[in-house]
């Protein structure tokens, strides 16, 4: 079941049935999502792992479906919905069909490999002379249509970074998978400089930052920072050099750069304007435009949410936050009792999505992801990752890591080797 997770994954990031037309006909995601949904069905293995998390995105999946069907502009807020819910059964296959490390680990190589060949498609298109040109530059773009937007092709490319590091440290692959994470990460942010994102750009100094905070070698990393990055910035085209510039001085940029930048703020205001007419469920998703008479989106995350959602959307997406914080925590007792366990993935893996969510609130602030796919796909990571350090603590695995010979009690909450409060001792399911 995981190979047809992975094989959606493709699918949905890579789209190539957006970029040959010829496929698009043959509606090859429907026929496979068709496929995969009857393959788990009758899938034996699948299983619920009890979290508060899903709750959260059930009042969210409720706060959606409630704004756009009070909304006026539901019509054209349909395709958002509707592509956002396919989002969610996604969700809902993932988190009932891996329940161990090994398939989590199997998802995560999974999706980099994705990205990857997303990433390597699209440079090679953009070698081609494949781009748009916008604010004046040549921006490269993905190879799809629907995430192929500069600004959006180089968020996807942020947000996935955090995930490298997750398998950069537990050494998954040995010295050829840090070889290979390595390159992913120079491609990845080459990819980003090219696209001209400015918004991309900052949120990888913003990654950059936390890794280098994280290292044990914040000198070495710091110095090693500050000579390849000026070196990168000034092999850049002239123009580009120009368009990041303007994120200190508007003025160095064009007329529309600086338009383009306001309209950030621009979005926040006329989300909390909507929001004071609107304040029970907002204008509805996918609304913005209509409502506002505008051709742009809002370009900020805070405005879409309390403009399109209202104060039922606003509220659920604080519970999910707040579901990311009690599920992060609770790893982080665990990781931080048993010294041992540092570097396996189901620790590192929640540890890098704790910084993506960090990158997805930062960019928020330039740009509407609400309904991007990666709220949900990092928090099914998440539970599936909790559910393993809690199936691993429940069926006795500290053992040898805790000094506890087999047989003996769990260890002492005392002496605060377990984490009080955040598992109950069940060995025979490991249940949270």
């Amino acid at each position: 079941m995981r190979w047809l997770l992975i094989g959606y994954m493709f699918l949905f990031i890579h789209r190539p049935f957006e970029v040959w037309p010829w496929l698009g006909e043959l509606h090859i995601e429907r026929v496979y999502m068709l496929f995969t949904l009857a393959v788990w069905v009758v899938y034996p293995y699948k299983r619920f792992l009890p979290n508060i998390q899903h709750a959260a995105y059930g009042a969210l999946a409720l706060a959606v479906l409630l704004a756009w069907a009070a909304s006026p502009w539901a019509a054209q807020g349909q395709p958002v919905v509707e592509d956002w819910l396919k989002v969610v059964v996604f969700y809902v296959l993932l988190v009932t069909c891996i329940h161990d490390e090994e398939g989590l680990k199997h998802v995560a190589v999974g999706f980099i490999a994705v990205m990857s060949l997303y990433l390597l498609h699209s440079f090679r298109e953009y070698l081609g002379g494949r781009h748009t040109y916008r604010m004046g530059i040549a921006r490269m773009m993905g190879v799809d249509t629907t995430l192929g937007d500069p600004n959006s092709f180089g968020a996807s490319i942020v947000f996935a970074l955090p995930i490298v590091m997750a398998l950069w440290n537990s050494g998954i692959g040995g010295r050829w998978g840090r070889l290979y994470w390595s390159g992913y990460v120079a491609l990845s942010s080459l990819c980003i400089l090219l696209t001209g994102s400015r918004s991309s750009f900052l949120g990888l100094l913003v990654f950059f930052a936390i890794i280098i905070a994280r290292t044990r070698y914040r000198f070495t990393a710091l110095v090693l920072f500050a000579i390849t990055a000026p070196v990168a910035f000034v092999a850049l085209p002239e123009s580009l050099q120009n368009r990041f510039e303007t994120i200190i001085d508007p003025e160095v940029g064009p007329a529309n750069a600086r338009e383009s930048g306001e309209g950030r703020i621009q979005g926040l205001i006329l989300g909390w304007q909507q929001w004071l007419n609107n304040p029970l469920t907002g204008i509805g998703p996918g609304a913005w435009r209509p409502a506002n008479r505008t051709q742009l989106e809002s370009h900020n995350l805070y405005g879409q949410l309390l403009g399109e959602t209202g104060t039922l959307g606003a509220l659920a997406f604080l519970a999910i936050l707040a579901s990311f914080w009690v599920n992060l925590r609770a790893i982080g007792r665990v990781r931080k009792a048993v010294p041992a366990w540092r570097n396996d993935l189901i620790f590192t893996l929640p540890s890098a999505i704790g910084v993506a969510v960090v990158l997805l609130l930062f960019m928020g602030n330039f740009g509407h992801n609400l309904f991007r796919f990666t709220w949900l796909w990092y928090g099914g990571f998440l539970i599936i990752a909790r559910y393993c350090v809690a199936k691993r603590v429940a069926q006795g695995v500290w053992e040898s890591d805790w000094g506890q010979p087999h047989g003996e009690e769990e260890p002492s909450r005392e002496l605060g080797q377990w984490p009080a409060g955040w598992i109950r001792h069940q060995p025979h399911t490991g249940g949270l």
